[in-house]
């Protein structure tokens, strides 16, 4: 169960498109299982080495970026911010991701 649940997560991550992002909760909702927004987290930080997908397109609610507690991705942050202002996509003055502009509903053809 949990493989399969990790490749759809990856699999609607992949889709994103740049400038775009989908919060954590909004993409358990999508493959059916709202409330594992956590589990979406874990998919994501459980991605093989080599494999390449856009982490940075995916934020917390409200277009939170989490600061991670672990010393070695204390910074982690700072970095998904500056490739989120580098594809172009739109934060707050308060300095949250803008949903109203840039948050993306896949439809139906995303696996």
């Amino acid at each position: 169960m949990q493989g399969g649940f990790f490749r759809i997560v990856h699999s609607v991550v992949l889709s994103i498109p740049r400038g775009r992002v989908m919060t954590y909760g909004g993409i358990a909702r999508f493959i059916g299982r709202p409330g594992a927004a956590r589990m979406v987290v874990y998919a994501l930080r459980s991605t093989p080495p080599g494999v390449e997908i856009p982490w940075h397109r995916v934020v917390g609610a409200g277009g939170r970026i989490p600061k991670r507690s672990s010393f070695e991705d204390a910074d982690e942050h700072l970095l998904q911010e500056s490739m989120l202002r580098s594809e172009g996509t739109p934060f707050t003055a308060g300095g949250k991701v803008d949903l109203s502009l840039c948050l993306w509903e896949p439809d139906e053809s995303v696996p």
